[in-house]
């Protein structure tokens, strides 16, 4: 095996342990949805596109849409900037989350 990919999977590995000792507020909240698909590997999937994509302020404000989806309605029609500056964030990660982590 080449230098390069033991070196890739151990830094892979180092990420899945990491997020699992420190599950972030959007693995807690997928975990916590206690739906069907919620798998633990797709739920740290998520948070490692969402540790790439949002703030730390971000992803705590996304986690709420996992118990209450109707405050994502409510950002996504807001008409303040912040909210749809928020919004566009929010929806790319949507974006590379479905397509990295789908099962």
């Amino acid at each position: 095996m080449k230098k390069s990919t033991v070196i890739a999977a151990l830094v892979c590995g180092m990420m899945v342990a990491s997020n699992a000792a420190f599950a972030g507020a959007i693995s807690k909240a997928c975990l916590k949805a206690d739906r069907r698909s919620a798998s633990n590997s797709l739920c740290t999937c998520i948070q490692q596109v969402a540790d790439q994509s949002l703030s730390r302020s971000d992803q705590r404000r996304a986690a709420k849409f996992f118990k209450d989806p109707h405050q994502a309605q409510e950002i996504r029609q807001s008409s303040n900037r912040s909210d749809e500056a928020f919004w566009l964030r929010y929806k790319a990660f949507g974006e590379r989350a479905g397509a990295l982590c789908t099962q």
